[in-house]
């Protein structure tokens, strides 16, 4: 049953994402060839239209396949007889839609189970926070800068800035102060800490709060993806410690049967979390400028709407080609190493 919740949170994901460029396509008049679910054989197909609906073997993936987009087509509906702006709204549009789905997803979520604030609930003795003069009960508002808003960000931080010293901005009794704490390394947790202990007790909000903290709570999921990807680029984390989907169908049951004994409402709160970090990070994913994703198509066409005129399609055509080999080359070696984690 776990693995179906998997594979079933994934292809939501992805046909979401997928739905994004097929409205924007055929709000673009772009003839749309194949919408599908999916990787490899066909299982079920089915023409509606102008369009085939299917969905493949593989449970991983999913396309929309327009006419004209990696091929040269003289239809007067191909995806290069477009603008070079409609073109845009189509390719960024998936991510968006991932965006979209994670937003409303977080207000959900934080509608059943409300938000932890980012307030101090006891300091450890002989560690920076404490000699910084940090009491229980003040709520940090701001660290080198950067807002937050919630306790797990303060955590967060100071795993990503390990050992930096860090600017905390705090209010006590509607009060505003700033210190300086510089993180001591915890030979236990092999962690640098500020000494704090938070709540992470969640208190939910009127309906405009939660609106709000749903902004921050996606704000949060992509700086997360954002600072993994910087420490994974600097070598502070290596590349076999990535997960693919089968790592991440394996994270998703082994939590699916942790929530299970709290009963089935905290499987559809945890199985939500699931779905915002997982849509965010597929939106911000989609559109790095690499190859082959979102992101690499965007950069052509931002490249041809300020030249005036296209790329040259076979260059950009060879280019994509290279980051789909590297991106399939890049995949193989993740699920080999999900695969040989499970069965260590």
């Amino acid at each position: 049953m776990k693995f179906i919740i998997a594979i079933i949170l994934f292809s939501i994901i992805i046909l979401f994402h997928e739905l994004g460029h097929f409205l924007f396509a055929k709000r673009a008049g772009i003839r749309v060839n194949e919408f599908c679910l999916g990787m490899g054989p066909t299982l079920v197909g089915i023409t509606k239209g102008e369009t085939k609906y299917s969905i493949k073997l593989l449970p991983f993936g999913g396309a929309c396949l327009m006419e004209g987009e990696d091929a040269d087509s003289q239809d007067a509906r191909a995806f290069g007889a477009k603008s070079v702006w409609a073109r845009i709204s189509v390719v960024a549009a998936g991510p968006v839609f991932n965006f979209i789905m994670a937003f409303v997803f977080a207000v959900i979520l934080l509608a059943f189970a409300g938000y932890d604030r980012p307030v101090v609930l006891d300091v450890m003795e002989g560690y920076p926070a404490q000699e910084a003069g940090l009491k229980a009960g003040d709520v940090i508002k701001k660290i080198n800068h950067k807002s937050v808003h919630f306790y797990r960000e303060v955590s967060m931080y100071t795993m990503f800035h390990e050992g930096e010293e860090l600017d905390v901005t705090y209010e006590r009794d509607g009060e505003k102060f700033n210190t300086v704490i510089t993180p001591k390394f915890d030979e236990e947790s092999g962690r640098y800490l500020m000494g704090l202990t938070g709540t992470y007790a969640r208190e939910k909000g009127s309906i405009g709060e939660t609106v709000i903290h749903g902004v921050y709570e996606i704000k949060y999921w992509i700086w997360t993806t954002l600072q993994s990807l910087k420490m994974l680029v600097t070598g502070q984390v290596g590349v076999n410690q990535m997960s693919g989907p089968v790592g991440i169908v394996k994270t998703i049951g082994d939590t699916y049967d942790e929530s299970l004994t709290d009963g089935y409402f905290y499987v559809f709160l945890n199985m939500l979390n699931f779905a915002i970090l997982l849509s965010a990070n597929l939106g911000v994913m989609n559109l790095l400028p690499l190859p082959a994703l979102d992101g690499g198509r965007l950069v052509f066409l931002v490249i041809e709407a300020i030249r005036g005129k296209k790329v040259d399609p076979e260059k950009e055509g060879m280019v994509h080609f290279v980051g789909i080999v590297l991106l399939m080359g890049l995949m193989v070696f993740v699920m080999f190493n999900d695969i040989r984690n499970l069965i260590r």
